[in-house]
C-alpha cells in the first residue's frame, strides 16, 4: 500500500513569498514611497479618485441640510434680532424726521413780521373739537403762561383764531373757520375793508361789506383791518380771495375766501398778548 507524502515544497514557496513581500514593503518604505508598491499606490490613487470626487460631490448637499438642520434655530434667532435691529434703527429715523420737521415749525414762528413788538406766548396744538357746532382746537398754555380769554392766535403763515377758554394749563382757541367768527379785514388791493365770517368746516368763509365794483383778483391776499374796537392787530395775513361775484344791483360784492393757514394740520401756534385798544 502506498503511503502519500506531503512535501515540504509548498511550504518553502509561501515563505519565500512572504519573504518577498517584507522585502518589497521595507525598500518601499525606505525610499520615501518612490519605489514599486509606491507607484502602485499612485496608481490605485490615481484610479480612485474620480470615484471620491463624485462620493464627495454627491454627498456634500446631504451633509450642508444636516448641517442647517442643526444651526436651524440659531440662524431663526439671528434674523429676527437682525430685524429688530432694523426696525428699530428705521423708527428712529423717522423719529428724528419728524423732530426735524417740528424744529422748523418753531423756527418759522420766531419771527414773524406782522407780529411787530407784541409779547407771544408758544403753544402746541394738544387736542381738536370732535363737535360739528363748534370749530375749535386746544393748546398746552394758560393763565400761568399769561394767557387770557379774547387773546388773538397765529401760526407762521397768518390768523388762526382767538382764545375763548382759559384755564391754568390749557386753553381752548375758536377757529376764525367757525360760524360764530368773525373778523374785519382790509383787502390789499384797494385798501377797501370788509368783515370776514366762518362758515363751518370745509366751507370758504364769505366776506361782507364789500362795496359794488370793487376790483378784487383770486389770490388776493386779506389781512386784519385793526381798526377801533377790533378783536385783532393791525395787518395779521386771514386768507386768500376765492370768487368774486357781482349781483346786479346788489349793494355789495359776493366774496369768498380760503384762510390762509391751513387749519387742518396745526402744530404750533403763538398766542398774542395782546387786547383792542
Amino acid at each position: 500500500m502506498a503511503v502519500y507524502r506531503r512535501t515540504a515544497r509548498p511550504r518553502f514557496v509561501l515563505l519565500l513569498l512572504v519573504l518577498s513581500a517584507l522585502t518589497l514593503v521595507t525598500i518601499d518604505t525606505r525610499a520615501g514611497g518612490s519605489g514599486v508598491i509606491g507607484q502602485i499606490r499612485a496608481k490605485a490613487h490615481d484610479a480612485f479618485a474620480p470615484v471620491q470626487d463624485a462620493t464627495h460631490s454627491a454627498l456634500r448637499p446631504v451633509g450642508n441640510f444636516f448641517t442647517g438642520v442643526v444651526h436651524y434655530g440659531e440662524l431663526k434667532s439671528e434674523n429676527a434680532r437682525l430685524r429688530d435691529e432694523l426696525a428699530k434703527v428705521r423708527g428712529q429715523q423717522l423719529q428724528a424726521a419728524d423732530a426735524q420737521r417740528e424744529l422748523q415749525l418753531l423756527l418759522d414762528q420766531q419771527h414773524l413780521d406782522f407780529v411787530g413788538n407784541i409779547p407771544t406766548v408758544a403753544a402746541q396744538v394738544v387736542d381738536t373739537s370732535s363737535s360739528n357746532f363748534e370749530l375749535s382746537v386746544q393748546v398746552n398754555r394758560g393763565t400761568s403762561s399769561g394767557v387770557a380769554a379774547g387773546m388773538p392766535v397765529v401760526a407762521a403763515a397768518g390768523l388762526v383764531g382767538r382764545v375763548v377758554e382759559v384755564s391754568a394749563k390749557r386753553a381752548t382757541v375758536l377757529l376764525l373757520t367757525d360760524p360764530t367768527f368773525s373778523v374785519g379785514v382790509r383787502l390789499t388791493a384797494n385798501g377797501d375793508t370788509g368783515v370776514a365770517n366762518g362758515r363751518g368746516r370745509d366751507n370758504p368763509m364769505t366776506i361782507d361789506l364789500v362795496p359794488p365794483n370793487t376790483r378784487l383778483n383770486h389770490g388776493d391776499v386779506l389781512l386784519t383791518s385793526g381798526l377801533q374796537l377790533e378783536r385783532f392787530p393791525k395787518g395779521i395775513p386771514v386768507g386768500r380771495v376765492d370768487a368774486v361775484k357781482q349781483q346786479p344791483g346788489a349793494l355789495q360784492e359776493d366774496v369768498t375766501m380760503n384762510p390762509i393757514v391751513d387749519l387742518s394740520r396745526l402744530e404750533f401756534v403763538q398766542v398774542l398778548q395782546w387786547s383792542p385798544q
